[in-house]
Order: structure tokens, then sequence, then C-alpha cells
């Protein structure tokens, strides 16, 4: 599976480290940025990634910014982008099994490097359990086709 990361300055330690354990977990990444700590536009990086999983280029992505707000609100501007912000490891797995969440995003000034790995280790591993969820999901679908007119 093809996975698109991309990050801002706030979070572009915490996105290179976690780019190389998402690798070296089997994964395939494409790194979108930004690949220093100068100061970024993070809409700039967010949308790059919100847009390859919107046209089904990759399957799923990663967004870390300071605090994951500002890549969240982004991502989510997209058809059939389901972004969650996530801080913790259940969250990260329901997002997924419940939400079908195709974005992961991350505050990289709130998330330590070993706690992020544990999040996006589960992450990738869960998948959708569809069921009762999916009626759920279906349901937000429409509210897209309504409001993006899709």
């Amino acid at each position: 599976m093809l996975t698109a990361m991309a990050s801002d300055h706030g979070g572009f330690r915490l996105k290179a480290d976690l780019v190389t354990f998402v690798r070296e977990l089997g994964y395939e990444v494409e790194d979108l940025g930004c690949f220093d700590e100068n100061t970024v536009d993070y809409p700039d990086f967010g949308q790059a990634v919100a847009q390859k999983v919107s046209s089904g280029e990759v399957e799923r992505g990663i967004l870390i910014c300071g605090t994951g707000i500002g890549m969240s609100i982004v991502a989510n501007k997209f058809p059939g982008v389901r972004a969650a912000l996530v801080s913790h490891v259940y969250a990260a797995r329901m997002a997924r099994e419940h939400n079908n969440a195709n974005i992961l995003v991350m505050g990289g000034r709130i998330v330590g490097l070993g706690l992020a790995q544990e999040i996006v280790k589960a992450w990738l591993e869960a998948e959708f359990q569809g069921g009762r969820h999916l009626k759920r999901l279906e349901k937000i679908e429409a509210v897209e086709r309504r409001n993006f007119r899709v």
C-alpha cells in the first residue's frame, strides 16, 4: 500500500522519523515535504496529500503540523477524505475501524515519537469493520455529495 506523508515545519522532525518507521513496517511512502524546519504554510502540504487520497492515487495519507488542527481542516476540504486528528492509540484504531479514516493527522508538538509510532502502526494495521459503521459512513458520504456536489 502506498502512503503519502507531509508536514509543515512544526511537524517536520516527527514526519522525517515516521517516514523511516513506516518504510520499516513494509509500506511504500511518498514523502511530499516539507524537507526542513524553515517556515512553510501547512495548507500547501496538507492539500498535496489530501489531493492524492481524494483522487485515489494513494490509499492513505499521514499529515503532521504543530497541533494537527490546521492539517485536519485543510484535508477534510477534499471529497472522499476522512482525516482524523489523533493523539492516542485507541483513537487511531477506531478512526480506521469505525470511521474508515484515510488520512491520519497528528500534532508534532503534541505527540512524541514513541507514541506516534504506536499510533501509526495501530492505524495502518486496523481495518474498517463495516457493519453498523457502514450505514453511518454512507450518511457522511451523502452529506459530502450534497456539500461538494460530487
